[in-house]
C-alpha cells in the first residue's frame, strides 16, 4: 500500500518519514515517491495492505545501481497477542489497529528502469540479488545497510 496512506498515525507518519531519511542518507541523489502504486481498479487489487510501499527515483539511470528507480515494499504483521486483543487481523482491517504492534517481517527492494524490473532483492529468505543484472557490490551493501536500519527503525522494543 502507498506510504502515503499508511500514514495513518503521527508515529507511523514518523516512522515512514525516518525510512526515507535513512536511505537518502545512504543515499543522497534519490527522490522519494510515497504513492508509487497507481489508483485505479487493477493495481488496487494488487496491492498488499499490510505492506509500506515506497518508490525512490534517481536523477537518471544509474550505472552503479543498475536502475532508474527502487521499489521498496516494507512488509509488515501486527501481532494479535502483542495488543489488547482486538487485533486489526480479527476486525479485518490491519491499517486502523494502533493496539497490536506494527513489526517489519521483511523488505523487498527492486530497481527498474526503461526495460521493466531489472534486478530484485528480498530480506525474506536469503537477502541475495536477483535478477537479469545486479547492482554493483558496494551498493548492494548499501541497501542491505538500510534494509537492517528499516528492521532496527520498526522493531526495536522502544518504537513499537
Amino acid at each position: 500500500m502507498n506510504a502515503a496512506e499508511q500514514a495513518n498515525s503521527i508515529e507511523f507518519a514518523s516512522k515512514i518519514a525516518a525510512v526515507v531519511g535513512l536511505f537518502k542518507a545512504e543515499l543522497p541523489d534519490l527522490r522519494a515517491d510515497l504513492k508509487p502504486w497507481a489508483n485505479d481498479p487493477d493495481t488496487r487489487d494488487l496491492v498488499d495492505p499490510d505492506s509500506i510501499d515506497l518508490g525512490f527515483h534517481f536523477p537518471g539511470v544509474s550505472r552503479l545501481f543498475q536502475c532508474r528507480s527502487l521499489l521498496v515494499q516494507i512488509r509488515l504483521y501486527s501481532d494479535p497477542e502483542a495488543g489488547d486483543g482486538q487485533s486489526a487481523g480479527s476486525r479485518g482491517d490491519s491499517r486502523k489497529d494502533c493496539a497490536a504492534p506494527r513489526r517489519v517481517i521483511g523488505l523487498d527492494l527492486a530497481g527498474f528502469d526503461h526495460r521493466g524490473k531489472r534486478w530484485g532483492l528480498s530480506t525474506i529468505d536469503d537477502w541475495a540479488f536477483s535478477g537479469d543484472v545486479i547492482p554493483d557490490p558496494t551498493c548492494r551493501e548499501r541497501l542491505r545497510r538500510c534494509c537492517r536500519q528499516v528492521f532496527a527503525l520498526f522493531n526495536s522494543p522502544e518504537m513499537s
